[in-house]
């Protein structure tokens, strides 16, 4: 099989008359999620639970196994059940630290290749694959297919390393920063041209989808780069993947593929504002029962601490400097405690402190009770 020639963008082969209803939904859809992250009074705060969730389901889809909840109590300072998991969670925590250093990356200067390659790298950073041309574009072939299959048994092999490859990413980089007539259809293609060239040996998948939110937020779609696609990528896996093999190889292919990114964009963006209001409410309901248990000034800041890190040693909040006396500290989460809002986890062993959760708030964002 021979390396794959990408087309050059802008594509002049996409029909917009059949996406106009799809468009016109995506972007009502997606302004009604803006209109929910205008409302919230700490959007950063409150959605960071779903940012590592975003997170776990992006690595989830190239085949890590761990939890939001495994990935806090790590974070906590609780060991994983076996360094194969504690590698899945390492990935997803460099996921997270990627989307993060390219929203302040942002804030002073546009998307470049150059910040592409520093999220390559940030992403790999002592995991697996660090070893693959870690922070650098691909010099030699890569291919998709089975593990361990030969270069004639791949599915698609990505254009070939050297000037073609190149080329791709210069037009790729070009085209992101045009003005086109929608930019939901734009990011489809962005998203897809990207999986194409498979500019890396590993991690391609991943920043592909990091790509989404950073669009939304660099383009002021959305005032903070809170989108989560990975969930309905990672339920629709199988004709994801078909979809992008496509491209290029089939007629109305590329129409296909906006069609079904355009109905995850719409699928998502109303899963996205359904679990920001129960996050907001239950972050509303939780300040009037601490306040109501604690009467103390500390209380909120307490709950924020909580929202910030759902699973942690009581300790990490005593030594918290906006926080109270220790003796006060361990007073209001003992109340917390015997309220219901908080779970011991681990119970304290001599310098140990306890490990607790906010498990109503993992659970919500798990979609499931898993603490």
């Amino acid at each position: 099989m021979k390396p794959f020639v990408p087309q050059s963008l802008p594509l002049e082969e996409v029909a917009w008359e059949p996406l106009i209803p799809l468009i016109g939904k995506a972007n009502r859809h997606l302004a009604e999620y803006q209109g929910v992250l205008t409302t919230l009074p700490n959007p950063e705060l409150l959605l960071a639970p779903m940012t590592t969730q975003e997170a776990v389901l992006s690595s989830k889809i190239e085949g890590t196994q761990a939890t939001l909840g495994e990935v806090l109590k790590f974070e906590a300072g609780q060991e994983p059940e076996s360094a194969a998991r504690q590698q899945d969670i390492r990935e997803i925590i460099n996921y997270r630290r990627a989307l993060r250093e390219a929203e302040d990356e942002l804030r002073n200067r546009p998307f470049n290749l150059n910040l592409l390659l520093r999220l390559h790298a940030t992403l790999l950073d002592s995991v697996r694959g660090r070893n693959k041309a870690r922070g650098s574009f691909r010099v030699e072939q890569n291919w998709i297919g089975p593990p361990g299959s030969a270069i004639e048994q791949a599915q698609f092999v990505p254009p070939a390393p050297g000037d073609g490859l190149l080329r791709g990413l210069y037009n790729w980089e070009s085209y992101y920063h045009m003005e086109r007539p929608d930019g939901l259809v734009q990011l489809a293609i962005i998203h897809a041209q990207f999986e194409i060239l498979h500019p890396f040996l590993d991690g391609n998948g991943r920043l592909g989808r990091i790509l989404v939110p950073i669009f939304l937020y660099e383009k002021r779609l959305l005032s903070q780069p809170v989108f989560y696609l990975s969930e309905y990528l990672e339920k629709n896996r199988e004709r994801y993947v078909e979809q992008l093999r496509m491209l290029g190889n089939a007629e109305g292919a590329w129409n296909q593929w906006i069609q079904f990114f355009l109905s995850g964009l719409i699928e998502q963006a109303q899963a996205n504002v359904s679990k920001a209001r129960m996050i907001h409410e239950l972050y509303e309901e939780l300040k009037r029962q601490i306040l109501n248990l604690t009467h103390s000034q500390y209380g909120v800041p307490l709950l924020d601490n909580m929202f910030r890190q759902p699973v942690f040693r009581s300790s990490h909040v005593a030594n918290n400097p906006n926080m109270p006396s220790r003796p006060m500290v361990w007073n209001m989460l003992g109340k917390l405690k015997r309220a219901g809002i908080l779970k011991t986890l681990e119970e304290g062993r001599g310098p140990r402190a306890e490990i607790l959760a906010l498990s109503r708030l993992v659970n919500l964002c798990e979609g499931s009770e898993v603490i």
